[in-house]
């Protein structure tokens, strides 16, 4: 077993029979700037940017720094989240030890080539696909790969697959596949083609931009024929026109929905949870279902002694000792050794002869100077049939604890003689402490569980009910599912634990919840939950799992701890809700900026508001208060149909702001005795007014800071009339005493008809006609 010479690995790199696989699931710099600059949003405002900077004041283009910060906060946590990544790859890159012209040496996994000669210890990775071709004691963990957490004995001329690991013995294979042919590699590819969360609320926002973008274009060739017809100049006219336009966007709601979902980030991120795009936020507030992998996510690796439950009168003492020096007897005892002997100090009993253990054998005894042959293993291994230990150990193992049998032999061989049973060992899986308050969380807002692993179904069961899991008593073993999708999704909604779960029906399990209209979340740590998290509608993977589901998941938890799960769900949920609190001040810009462009398009007036105007009245009735709005604790569950709720207040308010700031600004144009600016003015007040209680309304249920934020935003609006500077920056002329009364007057009517119209959407509701609001 000399291996490779230095001449055949040349070749073999030559060839490209190395193990490298591409990995496209991370986007470039420069597909990450395009696709955070390059936006429907970006396309619509830069326009009226560069019309106002050519044709204007510099003043009247404050607006579009919103294109700015929208870019950067997207493009900035995208590359953070791949940086990190990156980060976690590096640290899990562990040499790999070869065979290479009769001597070991150490390599990077991506040095190995085909038919490479691979040593492996307890605790080394498995970097490629192979045959065994020297074994001893060799048992590997695949739990990875196929969710069992059973090491499995590995001969000579077996197979071993890149993704798992040595837990116990020693030995060598020779890699038969590398690079993209292996089956980590084969998982990682199907998986890792990159694709963007689906954002409800972004679509919501994207075909709100693409109606206002149809409407642009004839509302605005209205408007500028309608200025030039009002005696304005061609500079003017565009400037006036851009005045109509620009408040038709609702960009303070892209720009807020940015800030927000970016302040979620950051806020999970101090809890070490990464979450690799933004609108991955939005997704953490819909999920109704969460799919958790057992193993590694409500338990720890390795298992804890239960009991030791005497046979033949001896102390519980006296065995515990009996097992610590069977512990101590083995150079690398398995995990299940280590778990049966506690943490009892062995007793210094010499060793005559010994059996180690291997899962093959299932069992391992050792022959102690002075204290005779003890052995330990399966029951149904080592006592007879018709003993009564055997059939108890049958019946303990039904509820799910791992039961091993102690005994006594005459002598050690590969044949055991008769084995008298001493005492029977109840090992139980580690639950992770946090694992019951983190159910006991989901359970209180509505999110149902389901419990998937590849171990036995009544061992996952056990699990379950020890953390109170609904419908834990009835575990579904997953070879008896159907495969038909309609089918598996009937078993799905009635059963929440599952055993025996294949890599291919985790992905099922996926596409069968979400066809029943469920918003699925699908967390695990191993390659064989690759495709199920690519699939789900949030993927949540550990930060110590392996490379393929940090890959692919939008959100990773770098400590491991179940326990953030909760804070997760939560921050999701506040800003979730939040926005679309807010979405209804937004979108009243909206439809108050459409229906004045029309408006005073027909009546061919002046348009009654210059940009700075739009600005300074967005920025206080929307744009501080929004952001404040955003940040406020929430904890409703997303509900679908983001746009219509929107719609129902946006729509009737928008239509009242625009008619009563309408009536005011043309009763002041019909007083000859005003100017353009002084009537500018009456309708900024007016349409100040209205909507400052628009936002009124949409506060509530007050608190002292919500009344304070909205007496804040009033006082702000008095602090620029009040100053000199502020009047001459907004251009505002306070020079018609009854224009502007008249102004407040129309207000007034208009904040009254907007209460009526809220009172009827909630009697509305009390009917259950309608979906409630928030």
């Amino acid at each position: 077993m000399d291996g490779l010479t230095r001449t055949q690995v040349a070749e073999r790199v030559a060839r490209g029979q190395v193990n490298v696989a591409s990995r496209d699931h991370n986007r470039s710099l420069a597909q990450v700037i395009r696709a955070n600059v390059f936006t429907r949003f970006n396309a619509i405002i830069a326009p009226m940017v560069l019309l106002v900077l050519v044709f204007g004041s510099p003043r009247d283009a404050v607006f579009g720094l919103v294109i700015v910060f929208n870019s950067a906060v997207g493009v900035i946590q995208e590359l953070r989240a791949k940086r990190t990544l990156d980060q976690l790859a590096v640290l899990g890159r562990a040499p790999v030890r070869v065979r290479r012209d009769a001597a070991e040496h150490a390599v990077t996994p991506e040095e190995v080539v085909l038919g490479e000669l691979i040593l492996l210890g307890a605790g080394e990775k498995i970097p490629v696909d192979g045959h065994v071709t020297a074994s001893s004691g060799l048992e590997v963990d695949e739990s990875l790969l196929t969710g069992e957490s059973d090491p499995v004995h590995k001969e000579v001329g077996a197979e071993v697959m890149s993704g798992s690991f040595v837990v116990a013995g020693e030995g060598a294979f020779e890699a038969t596949k590398v690079g993209p042919d292996s089956y980590a590699n084969t998982l990682v590819a199907e998986a890792s083609r990159f694709s963007l969360v689906r954002s409800e609320l972004m679509t919501g926002i994207n075909r709100i931009l693409t109606w206002v973008t149809w409407l642009i274009v004839p509302v605005g060739v209205l408007l500028i024929v309608s200025q030039l017809r009002a005696d304005q100049s061609l500079p003017q006219a565009i400037v006036s026109s851009v005045a109509g336009i620009v408040p038709m966007i609702p960009e303070g709601l892209v720009l807020m929905t940015t800030i927000a979902f970016a302040v979620g980030v950051v806020r999970l991120g101090r809890r070490k949870c990464l979450v690799q795009e933004l609108p991955a936020v939005e997704g953490l507030a819909r999920v109704d279902v969460l799919c958790l992998d057992k193993t590694g996510t409500l338990t720890e690796s390795g298992m804890d002694l239960d009991e030791v439950r005497p046979c033949d009168g001896q102390t519980p003492e006296h065995l515990r000792g009996v097992l610590a020096a069977l512990a101590a007897a083995e150079s690398t005892p398995n995990p299940t050794l280590v778990a049966a002997a506690g943490t009892t100090t062995a007793p210094d009993w010499p060793v005559t002869d010994q059996v180690p253990f291997s899962s093959a054998r299932k069992w391992s005894g050792v022959t102690f100077d002075g204290q005779g042959t003890w052995v330990l293993g399966a029951p149904d291994v080592l006592l007879a049939p018709g003993d009564p230990q055997r059939a108890l150990a049958e019946d303990i193992g039904s509820t799910g604890m791992r039961v091993l049998a102690l005994g006594r032999a005459d002598a050690l061989g590969e044949e055991l003689g008769p084995v008298t049973a001493a005492a029977l060992i109840l090992l139980r899986q580690r639950i992770r402490p946090d694992a019951a308050e983190t159910l006991r969380y989901f359970r209180a807002q509505d999110v149902t569980v389901k419990v998937i692993s590849g171990d036995n179904a009544v061992s996952v069961g056990a699990v379950a009910s020890s953390l109170d899991v609904a419908g834990a008593g009835s575990p579904v073993d997953a070879r008896t599912l159907p495969a038909e999708t309609g089918a598996l999704a009937d078993v799905l909604e009635e059963h929440s634990v599952f055993g025996r779960v294949t890599p291919q029906q985790k992905r099922a399990f996926v596409g069968a919840l979400q066809s029943r209209g469920h918003t699925v979340a699908m967390t695990g740590d191993g390659v064989n939950d690759a495709l199920a998290l690519k699939d789900a509608d949030l993927g949540v993977a550990m930060g110590s799992g392996s490379a393929a589901t940090r890959a692919v998941a939008k959100v990773v938890l770098l400590d491991d701890r179940f326990a953030t799960l909760p804070y997760v769900v939560a921050e999701g949920r506040k800003v979730l809700g939040n926005i679309e609190r807010v979405a209804n001040l937004f979108l009243v810009k909206t439809m108050y900026s459409v229906a004045l462009a029309i408006l005073v398009g027909v009546v061919r007036l002046p348009f009654p508001f210059l940009p700075r105007h739009v600005t300074l009245v967005g920025a206080l009735t929307i744009g501080v208060p929004g952001f404040f709005l955003a940040l406020a604790p929430n904890s409703e569950r997303a509900r679908p149909g983001f746009v219509p709720r929107v719609l129902r207040f946006a729509v009737p308010a928008g239509l009242v702001c625009a008619l009563a700031t309408f009536l005011a600004y043309w009763l002041a144009r019909a007083n000859s005795a005003s100017g353009l600016d002084a009537d500018r003015t009456t309708a900024a007040l007016t349409l100040f007014l209205v909507a400052v209680w628009a936002l009124a309304l949409v506060a509530r249920p007050y608190t002292w800071w919500r009344a304070g934020l909205v007496g804040a935003m009033v006082a702000a609006f008095g602090l620029v009339v009040a100053v000199p500077y502020g009047r001459e920056f907004f251009l505002l002329r306070f020079d018609n005493l009854e224009n502007n009364l008249t102004g407040v007057g129309l207000a007034l009517v208009a904040a009254f008809l907007l209460t009526v119209l809220l009172r009827v959407d909630h009697w509305l509701e009390s009917l259950n006609l309608r979906t409630p609001r928030r």
